[in-house]
């Protein structure tokens, strides 16, 4: 392109110098050699610099459009590094906002698509791991019909807790708002997460006890509430020690689930992050757990907080009212 325009530019430039300069010639050629040389000087020299100016120009015009087809392919190959110049001409600029905003728009798919996968990776983990040990009890248990078919029945409830997970997490509206929580009885949900995760503790030679107020109930969603349970037991499995309680109680707004252990806490650098993603107490863990926890809790206009770092106590918050668009979240001590 660049030599396109400079061949144009040039040519232009040349025929304008040769009308003047033909005509001057001649005039010239009738006053003597010395004017003539003279002439002919100049006409050279204006052809030398009419091929500079055209190449001054050709470069000044194409270097807009060659950056904004060098920033569209970016775009086509998945680069999302928007352009960031403008160049003063209204067509240019209005081309370069565009692909700015193609590439704003890419960007934001492509971290949507990142946190879908790692959500995904991290919310199927534990109903996978339940169910694996659900199948590992029938297995160790073959000879026991009653047993078989009691863990066959968990086994299926840990399937469709399952296929609710890839429900939730494949459909475009997984961070639904709290116009879809419904008043939900919350013992039911409570006393599956149990259900679900005695095995589990019971190999780690610990306890998992329910105490509180029984016969509660809270607009939520049924599967966002277990995986958010089921997060919280997670983390106190993997990060806590002792027993873990599952303590419900209620107050003017809110239903409250607290879930406790005996272990040594939080550290205290942090208590103040402990929410963030990738923020994590083991070298080994993902930092993934409590966020998640957060963000679902919030869909349904509730939310999950820390009561006391040690030994850990975490709370969610649940509202015992549908939530009127606009309002805020219940909310706890923080």
């Amino acid at each position: 392109m660049r030599r396109k325009l400079w061949f144009s530019h040039f040519a232009v430039a040349a025929v304008a110098v040769l009308v003047v300069g033909v005509p001057a010639l001649v005039i010239g050629a009738g006053r003597g050699t010395a004017v003539l040389t003279v002439l002919a000087a100049f006409i050279v020299v204006a052809v030398v610099l009419a091929a500079w100016l055209a190449a001054v120009l050709a470069g000044r015009l194409a270097r807009p459009v060659e950056e904004l087809a060098e920033a569209a392919g970016r775009l086509g190959a998945g680069d999302p590094r928007p352009l960031g110049r403008r160049y003063g001409v209204a067509d240019l600029d209005q081309v370069a906002d565009g692909l700015d905003s193609s590439a704003r728009r890419l960007s934001s798919l492509l971290a949507a698509d990142r946190e879908l996968a790692v959500d995904a990776s991290h919310q199927l983990r534990t109903p996978l791991t339940a169910l694996s040990m659900r199948l590992e009890e029938m297995i160790a248990a073959a000879d026991d019909p009653d047993v078989v078919r009691d863990e066959g029945n968990a086994a299926l409830t840990q399937t469709e807790r399952l296929a609710d997970v890839v429900t939730q997490l494949l459909s475009p509206a997984r961070r639904a708002t709290a116009a879809s929580a419904a008043l939900t009885g919350i013992d039911e949900i409570v006393r599956q997460q149990v259900v679900e995760w005695e095995p589990t503790f019971r190999r780690a030679r610990r306890k998992l006890v329910v105490i509180g107020v029984r016969g509660l109930q809270a607009y939520v969603t049924p599967g966002g509430l277990a995986q958010v349970l089921a997060t919280l037991l997670d983390n106190a499995l993997m990060h806590g020690g002792g027993t873990v309680t599952l303590q419900t109680s209620q107050n003017a707004r809110s239903v409250v689930i607290e879930v406790r252990d005996e272990g040594n806490g939080i550290p205290a650098e942090l208590v103040s992050r402990i929410f963030e993603r990738s923020v994590s107490g083991r070298p080994e863990g993902t930092g993934l757990g409590l966020a998640l926890a957060r963000t679902m809790a919030a869909a349904d206009g509730g939310r999950v907080v820390l009561v006391k770092p040690k030994p850990a106590t975490f709370a969610v918050f649940l509202p015992r009212h549908p939530l009127r668009p606009g309002t805020q979240p219940v909310r706890g001590p923080a």
